[in-house]
């Protein structure tokens, strides 16, 4: 059995989340993919973020209704930062037998080799990488040893589907009161959104 692990922020999530990884699920036969919301991303000290719960509730419903694909609040139990190492070492424990497969986008992977215990992520899980258009130029920045592993096997690049979607422009396009295009966030999400006024 695989399982799929996939962080980040999702400060707000949108398709751009969903969509990519919903194609690596079947590409790569994973049972399940947990998205793993964050409380406090080590790597963005100093960033305002929506309260951690209602970025985990997000998560949740734009998860909703797509087999495969669930959501643990493993990561926002604590406002301490929180390491992937951590993670996918809890989830090990959860899933003796199981193969474990880090998801993560291009901008992570060329960062990688500034993530703690970055060796022993990828000795207890093996990464696939979520490439976008013009991924290519992109990967020439990561770290050499780090992008290496693409020739080993420890790490695999995966062309998925591409959404131009962004948190931080749709955060800015929301607290100017306005919406974003159609096709960019799940209409459960934005109507959460609305509700609790999350980003005005």
């Amino acid at each position: 059995m695989k399982i799929g692990l996939f962080g980040g922020s999702f400060d707000p999530p949108h398709w751009g989340h969903v969509l990519p990884v919903e194609a690596a699920r079947e590409r790569l036969g994973l049972a399940r993919v947990w998205f793993l919301p964050t409380a406090r991303p080590p790597h963005k000290p100093e960033r305002r973020f929506a309260p951690s719960l209602a970025r985990l509730t997000m998560v949740e419903l734009a998860t909703l209704h797509r087999p495969g694909l669930f959501v643990s609040p493993f990561e926002v139990r604590s406002e301490e930062p929180s390491y992937t190492i951590d993670s996918v070492e809890h989830f090990g424990r959860e899933y003796p037998e199981a193969e474990l497969v880090l998801l993560l986008g291009l901008d992570s992977f060329v960062g990688f080799h500034t993530w703690r215990r970055f060796r022993d992520i990828a000795r207890l899980a093996r990464l696939a990488v979520l490439a976008r258009p013009g991924w290519g130029e992109r990967l020439a920045e990561a770290d050499p040893e780090v992008r290496s592993w693409l020739e080993t096997g420890r790490a695999e690049l995966l062309a998925g589907p591409a959404v131009a979607a962004s948190s931080s422009a749709l955060r800015a396009a929301l607290a100017q009161g306005e919406l974003p295009a159609d096709g960019m966030v799940p209409d459960l999400v934005l109507d959460y959104i609305a509700k609790y006024s999350l980003y005005r």
